[in-house]
């Protein structure tokens, strides 16, 4: 067997639910319309390609974290990047569903344990990643969006240089054109706007 496909095996649960969770996404627009047909035609493709040690680009999942409120967005500040960003990274072999995937990352990044994202995606993004990531070159990004449980203190991961609360209407210098999109998507899908 090859590398390939003994990696398509491992995560076959992974690439069966990607196709049934993105098949079935409404996406909010156009543009992430496109992305969804773009998404499930690299899957149809690359049975590998919910893995890391699957192809240079393949598909990872994240969470935004929200406030009660809907005024402060959590974020990490990433050690490889050096950017904010929202929690997220690979999918794992043990991650059942792509949303168990955005809940550990969320979980695992932020210190908080009750995070509980929405059971549907709420945005797709395709980046190529700049700096140092090895085999990874692009990821294929299914965000999910969660509320912090009242009173839930945030703790600095080993995978982070910090973790921080920011106003969602002033979001960290060059990362608004990204997040301001998701944040007001999640912020709608979370019923917070």
């Amino acid at each position: 067997m090859t590398r390939a496909a003994e990696v398509a095996r491992s995560f076959a649960h992974l690439h069966a639910d990607a196709a049934r969770v993105l098949g079935a996404w409404s996406a909010p627009d156009a543009g992430q319309e496109q992305l969804r047909r773009a998404y499930l035609s690299f899957l149809a493709s690359h049975p590998e390609g919910v893995a890391k040690a699957g192809p240079p680009e393949h598909l990872t999942a994240s969470c935004l974290v929200l406030d009660t409120a809907g005024e402060r967005v959590l974020l990490t500040h990433h050690r490889r990047a050096r950017q904010w960003f929202q929690f997220g990274g690979h999918l794992e072999v043990g991650d059942t569903s792509l949303w168990a995937a955005a809940r550990r990352e969320g979980r695992e990044e932020s210190g908080i344990a009750g995070l509980e994202p929405l059971p549907d995606p709420v945005q797709l993004d395709r980046h190529v990643l700049d700096g140092d990531f090895g085999h990874c070159r692009e990821h294929l990004d299914v965000r999910f969006a969660a509320v912090a449980p009242e009173g839930a203190e945030p703790v600095t991961s080993e995978e982070s240089l910090d973790v921080r609360w920011w106003p969602v209407d002033a979001l960290p210098e060059g990362t608004r054109a990204e997040l301001s999109p998701l944040v007001e998507l999640a912020r709608r899908a979370l019923g917070l706007l």
